[in-house]
């Protein structure tokens, strides 16, 4: 009997172990402080969330909130850039830990990923070129042609009104389309048009028409207990980078106005 209960206290002390090291493994946040860096996938080419300067710097909102963010994880932010498409295929295999790129909340997205608090908040822009009074809201896409990324939340929205949407990899290349008559529009959010009207005054594109609602902009990761830690972290860090002020200071840096409220 003594030996049966020695067996049994040995099995499960052995068990415990190999839940602990489950357990362990499943923690997403001790992996990525284990190895001091935490991987954030981006475009790159969407001024001013991610882009490269003339230095050729990756550089952006998202790239310096990253490194906040990382900073406050006590890591180094590791980042990579990504098509669009390629962004939340990279999430589901594991190749990066979260994304940074104004990615918006969505129900549908909400199914499969866990989303981060807001740490910015836009409106959808409907933008033709000056002097085309053919399309002045939304329900005037019906028939019409638009222009965005492949997946994205702007590409859903102009399907949603009818458009034939022509998926293409950057927002440069999508006024290109329109300018060109390739294409009768393209959706983007306010701030990012903002900025272009801003870089380059003489640009021949107008916003038709804004959004009322405003769409919550977010950080996406894996869902699951694997990324419940992590998620309060960054939840946490956002928070701070609000309270201290910091977050609102990024934002008027780079769009020239608090997209944090």
């Amino acid at each position: 009997m003594k030996k049966t209960l020695t067996v049994l206290a040995a099995a499960v002390f052995v068990t415990g172990i190999f839940s602990c090291k489950k357990a362990g493994e499943e923690d997403l946040l001790s992996r990525i402080q284990k190895k001091g860096k935490i991987t954030i996938a981006m475009e790159g080419t969407w001024a001013p969330w991610t882009y490269h300067d003339e230095k050729n710097e990756l550089t952006g909102y998202d790239v310096e909130v990253g490194k906040k963010i990382a900073e406050k994880l006590g890591v180094e932010a590791e980042f990579v850039e990504v098509d669009w498409d390629g962004i939340f295929a990279g999430l589901d295999s594991k190749r990066y830990d979260i994304s940074l790129n104004g990615v918006e909340i969505t129900e549908e997205r909400t199914l499969k990923y866990d989303f981060s608090e807001p740490y910015a908040f836009t409106h959808t822009a409907l933008i033709v070129k000056k002097g085309d009074d053919s399309i002045k809201r939304f329900e005037d896409l019906k028939g019409k042609t638009t222009t965005n990324s492949l997946g994205s939340t702007y590409a859903e929205f102009a399907e949603s009104y009818g458009a034939k949407v022509v998926t293409i990899d950057s927002f440069e290349e999508t006024l290109q389309l329109v300018e060109h008559g390739r294409a009768d529009a393209t959706l983007n959010d306010n701030a990012t048009f903002y900025y272009y009207q801003k870089i380059k005054p003489e640009n021949p594109f107008k916003a038709a028409v804004l959004t009322e609602e405003a769409s919550r902009v977010a950080v996406p990761m894996r869902k699951g207990e694997e990324t419940k830690k992590l998620l309060e972290a960054v939840n946490k860090a956002i928070e701070e980078l609000k309270q201290s002020g910091e977050l609102a200071r990024i934002s008027e840096k780079y769009f020239g106005a608090d997209l944090t409220k």
